[in-house]
């Protein structure tokens, strides 16, 4: 059940991978897991310590590690391979585009550590680029839960999931969206708050953030904002994104990444090709990360409440000019 407060203790998504990852291997026994040396870190170290005979610590190898992943898969095991975003979706490109992706491999990775909440580490680790590389590439599904409970039903989601999957985690402790682990994630795009004005759009991260906003929104400025949390990036869910379109006509999007190839363009794609409204967008623009804490880092570039916040006054400012009837829907004459 969603909630647009954030009841109960926060956690970090990676620790839901850990422990969902765990009751999937004692249900499943062709699951293995791989990591790269950062297993502590991923919180595969779980399943590793329950079943040392099915986890494979490569080091840090990330690419021999998706390698051995495909011939894990190709052999009945469903393999889920732990690492840092930034090695991943970087160092192993290859290895996942034309070993994982091309075949159709039923490999799931789990990819910790994302954005530049990541913190201390700075730009070399903070990767902003991951969900654009993974989107672009064929055949790959990509999730970003917004708390613990999604990201444990996202794990669970995967094993049924015949598709090559890539999955984001983070790793600061974060308030919880949803009261309860979720059945499922449905279509991958939930209205976690009804609005009229404006629709912010987020993701991972940055949902409990417009929660916020949303609140703040109405509290100070009278403004009644629909919030989305999308948790598939792709495919994306454009029937409910459209209908919250058409409803408020102006969208701000958020995300703890690029706004380049990300979740702004993902809805910015499916406004132009079906209800053009004006989309702005929350994010990290032409930049690297920086070194810090993971929540000074994430107040630098602004992706923040009061970011969100800011950023929706600035588009409703817009609205009246920009405002025109529904281009499809029962509506248009």
């Amino acid at each position: 059940m969603a909630s647009t407060t954030a009841p109960g203790e926060p956690k970090a998504t990676r620790a839901a991978y850990g422990d969902a990852l765990l009751a999937l291997g004692t249900e499943h026994e062709e699951i293995v897991a791989l990591d790269a040396d950062l297993a502590g870190s991923t919180q595969s170290l779980k399943f590793g310590k329950e079943f040392p005979d099915r986890f494979f610590n490569v080091g840090a190898a990330e690419a021999n590690m998706m390698s051995m992943a495909c011939g894990l898969a190709a052999t009945g095991k469903v393999p889920y391979c732990s690492t840092f975003a930034i090695f991943a979706s970087g160092r192993a490109y290859d290895q996942v585009r034309l070993g994982i992706a091309h075949n159709e491999l039923k490999v799931r990775i789990g990819a910790s550590h994302g954005g530049v909440s990541l913190g201390e580490d700075g730009a070399s680790h903070q990767m902003i680029e991951d969900i654009a590389l993974m989107r672009a590439m064929p055949k790959m599904q990509v999730i970003v839960p917004a708390d613990y409970n999604q990201a444990y039903a996202a794990v669970q989601h995967s094993w049924k999931n015949p598709e090559p999957m890539y999955m984001r985690f983070g790793r600061p402790s974060t308030p919880q969206v949803y009261e309860e682990v979720p059945e499922s994630l449905g279509d991958g795009v939930d209205v976690l708050r009804e609005g009229k004005d404006i629709s912010l759009i987020a993701t991972g991260h940055m949902v409990w953030r417009a929660l916020e906003a949303a609140e703040s929104l109405e509290r100070e400025d009278g403004v009644e904002a629909e919030v989305l949390n999308v948790s598939i990036i792709k495919p994306l869910a454009s029937q409910t994104v459209i209908e919250s379109l058409a409803k408020t006509g102006l969208a701000v999007t958020a995300e703890e990444h690029r706004v380049v190839g990300g979740l702004a363009d993902a809805v910015r794609e499916v406004a132009a090709e079906q209800h053009p409204v004006p989309v702005f967008a929350v994010g990290m623009g032409d930049e690297f990360g920086i070194s810090g804490t993971g929540e000074a880092c994430m107040e630098h570039f602004g992706l923040t409440a009061r970011g969100i916040a800011d950023r929706a006054r600035e588009a409703l400012v817009l609205k009246p000019i920009v405002s025109h009837p529904p281009l499809h829907g029962p509506e248009w004459v």
